[in-house]
């Protein structure tokens, strides 16, 4: 009893303290409401305004970082851990709406470029940035009509201004967009005469406002008639971008009703994509699941059936010495392999990847996770990251102590530390590259302070949970013998070289999702909205039979050429699709992107790095467990003296 009940006591001290700190992670990644909410006719609208985004340069900035009008107090929206991650910064502003009520011609303020914000307009006009801004949770979008399709696609945000020539001058200047239409969608209920909002577009346009007398903030315009039908055209001189250039900005609002539901509201903005690509891509990727699948039939089936036949009808010990194939490697193949330690290290990180992935993807495919609730994406991944740490540890502890080890704690702090040290390290460096540009998409302290109590005071408690309780398991026996001196591998043919089978292993695992990969990455630097988690989640578990059939059918045939050292190689197999997602990333950088600034590209690359690394580790895994469920099959079949 002496020895017990500390153990008890730190047991329930260990309970107390992981429950004190989901309390306080479910309260610091609090994730934004978004119920329905019902406006009578006069209910103020809340106009909230977001970062300032570019996809030339990635670097988002805060709205008032630019000069213009601000509220008398600017206060900041709670945001999640995901919002902050993005660089959102949401705050007020002084556009006020009033439901159902039309304003016309409505001053918000008048200002006077000095040198230093003409010039800060100059540049995010030259990056081509755009104003976003938020109304009952809904993202303020652009209507482009597309007469080649006769349908209307939409932009997020409106430019902040645009660069050209105007009234026959040859330079080109910079113009701002100062006066805003805003149309409002509502949905009315014929009952209650309540209304909710269905959506929130935008027509920007630049009028350099002329009007009479001394400015005191009640002139009339002469540039802006609020009894017009259009109060301001594109046809009015546009307003240059200057110093010592007065600009006045204005606002129209107009209130249409729609026909369109609430639960529909996201609609109009998500179908933006052609659901056939993505058809295209799933037939693609079954394609060839189907031939490897049909491999591994064959290789299952046919002929491992009659190897394991011949195996098993061998009368004398000299008939079986005669025998080539795989039976002969079968006092190594069991082997431990060299840095068996990291192994164990990847394969737990791999598996803690994994089950975040297949959660957060389930939880995506039911709709939990929409584009509705922003950062909520990123949120749920880092917290399911977190807590899949228990089945990190207790991976990693498995194999270790079935490759003999006994310095559990030592595999233990690796697998905690290793990979998200990494990943850490790379983020800090991106991050300060980002804080030296005073973009607001910087992490601020608060935010990485968060980040680090999420890995060590949860992840690393619970992958030392895991790997404790897997230690404490029998280890895991193998079906035959391992002789004490190895065996001398035979010269292979050059295309069973390591590098070559790697290399080739990877082309298919990638091959199954690259068409998928470029929705993903459009959505991710080209700021569109990725909402297809039902195509994604297919795709995903299309990625882990093809990773896990193209790696056993490759591992056979290495089995076959008496070449028993299987374990790295089976994570390096279905592992080395990420060296193909890079390469296909700096494809796309040079092809898609006009990403010219050095500190944008380094960010790009750096990301996508990180993405690739993740990657890596999560399709390793899976060749890795497909390899290691086939060795055991296979040798457990055949009698083995």
């Amino acid at each position: 009893m002496e020895v017990v009940r500390p153990q008890l006591i730190h047991r329930w001290i260990s309970v107390f303290v992981l429950l004190c700190l989901v309390s306080f992670e479910a309260q610091c990644f609090y994730l934004p409401g978004v119920a329905p909410q019902d406006f009578m006719k006069g209910d103020p609208l809340m106009v909230k305004v977001n970062k300032l985004t570019s996809t030339k340069t990635q670097l988002p900035y805060s709205y008032y970082s630019l000069p213009y009008c601000t509220p008398k107090q600017i206060v900041d929206s709670a945001e999640n851990l995901g919002e902050v991650l993005r660089g959102d910064r949401i705050e007020n502003s002084p556009f006020e709406f009033h439901m159902r009520e039309p304003q016309m011609c409505n001053v918000v303020c008048r200002i006077v470029l000095n040198a230093k914000n003409a010039k800060e307009l100059k540049e995010k006009i030259e990056d081509e940035y755009r104003v976003n801004m938020i109304l009952d949770n809904l993202p303020l979008v652009m209507p482009i009509k597309r007469p080649d399709l006769d349908t209307t696609v939409y932009q997020h945000g409106f430019h902040v201004g645009l660069k050209g020539q105007y009234a026959g001058s040859k330079e080109e200047k910079h113009f701002i967009h100062n006066h805003l239409t805003f149309t409002v969608k509502f949905h009315k209920d014929p009952q209650t005469d309540a209304a909710r909002v269905v959506g929130f577009e935008v027509k920007p346009f630049s009028v350099k406002h002329e009007y009479d007398g001394e400015w005191n903030g009640k002139n009339r315009l002469t540039t802006c008639d609020p009894h017009a039908k259009r109060t301001v055209t594109s046809s009015d001189s546009p307003q240059e971008v200057e110093d010592k250039k007065e600009i006045i900005f204005t606002y129209d609002v107009e209130f249409e009703e729609s026909d369109i539901k609430w639960a529909s509201r996201w609609d109009t903005y998500l179908l933006m994509a052609d659901d056939q690509i993505h058809w295209f891509s799933i037939v693609n990727s079954l394609m060839i699941v189907l031939f490897l699948s049909g491999m591994v039939a064959m290789i299952m089936l046919r002929t491992l059936y009659r190897d394991i036949s011949k195996y098993n009808q061998l009368e004398t010990q000299e008939e079986a010495q005669e025998e080539t194939g795989w039976k002969l490697v079968h006092g190594d193949v069991f082997r431990p392999p060299i840095n068996s330690d990291l192994l164990c290290v990847y394969v737990g990180t791999g598996v803690q990847f994994f089950g975040m992935t297949v959660v957060t993807m389930t939880f995506a495919v039911l709709g939990f996770l929409s584009p509705s609730n922003r950062g909520g994406l990123m949120t749920a991944m880092l917290l399911l990251w977190a807590f899949m740490g228990v089945f990190a540890g207790y991976a990693s502890a498995r194999l270790y102590k079935m490759f003999k080890g006994s310095e559990w704690k030592k595999i233990t702090l690796k697998t905690a530390l290793m990979f998200p040290g990494v990943v850490f390290v790379l983020f800090f460096v991106l991050n300060a590259l980002i804080w030296g540009e005073k973009s607001s998409g910087a992490v601020p302290f608060g935010t990485m302070f968060a980040l680090v109590f999420l890995w060590f005071g949860i992840a690393v408690p619970l992958v030392f949970v895991g790997s404790y309780v897997g230690f404490k398991k029998p280890s895991i026996e193998d079906p035959v013998k391992t002789n004490k001196i190895p065996r001398q591998v035979p010269e292979q043919a050059w295309y069973m070289n390591p590098v070559f089978s790697i290399l080739i292993g990877g082309i298919l695992p990638f091959g199954a999702v690259f068409i998928e990969l470029f929705f993903i990455l459009t959505s991710i630097w080209l700021q569109q909205f990725y909402y297809i988690f039902g195509f994604l989640f297919i795709v995903l578990v299309i990625l882990i039979v093809t990773c896990a059939e193209i790696t056993i059918v490759l591992c056979y045939f290495q089995l076959c050429s008496e070449d028993y050292l299987w374990w790295w190689r089976s994570y390096l197999t279905s592992g080395s699709s990420a060296l193909y997602l890079f390469l296909y990333a700096a494809f796309y950088f040079f092809t898609k992107l006009e990403i010219t600034k050095p500190v944008s590209g380094m960010l790009y690359f750096g990301y996508m790095l990180i993405a690739s690394y993740a990657f890596f580790v999560l399709t390793g895994t899976i060749g890795f467990y497909a390899c290691f469920w086939f060795t055991r099959l296979i040798y457990s079949s055949v009698k083995i003296d």
